[in-house]
């Protein structure tokens, strides 16, 4: 595999849903089929979402598909994955998820320098129709800018 060609999954519905205030990196609690399944492209996050059970972090609705060379050692798709985090940053965000209004969203899926997968979570407070609307038109003017540059 070439080494120049980097994994960057991106939840673009992540900042077009929520308005996105505090983020942090989690490691991601793997089989060895998903990695090889991440590394090759083969993942989505769109409709993904993050919950405690208990203490814990976990990331449900993330899609890694099956890696084709797996045979009987392949992983379930849609499967629960644990996200691992320090107790300190753990408490901070179960403390500011348990306000109304407010989820954990993951944002994006990369490979860190040491090879690592690692997903990028923030904390998103849900936007309104209006905020909605308000974002469109913010991006339109911000194209138009560019193209009379």
């Amino acid at each position: 595999m070439a080494a120049n060609k980097a994994i960057h999954i991106v939840n673009k519905k992540a900042g077009f849903e929520f308005i996105l205030t505090q983020k942090v990196t989690a490691g991601l609690m793997l089989s060895g089929t998903e990695v090889k399944s991440i590394r090759l492209g083969n993942a989505g996050i769109g409709e993904a979402f993050c919950f405690f059970k208990g203490e814990e972090l976990f990331v449900k609705g993330m899609n890694i598909g099956t890696f084709k060379q797996g045979s009987h050692f392949n992983h379930e798709p849609f499967r629960l994955r644990k996200l691992l985090l320090k107790k300190r940053e753990l408490t901070k965000l179960k403390v500011k998820a348990a306000e109304k209004g407010f989820a954990i969203v993951p944002v994006q899926l990369f490979e860190s320098e040491r090879g690592f997968i690692k997903l990028e979570i923030a904390v998103g407070q849900g936007k309104k129709a209006f905020d909605k609307r308000e974002t469109i038109k913010e991006r339109e003017v911000a194209r138009s800018m560019r193209r009379e540059e």
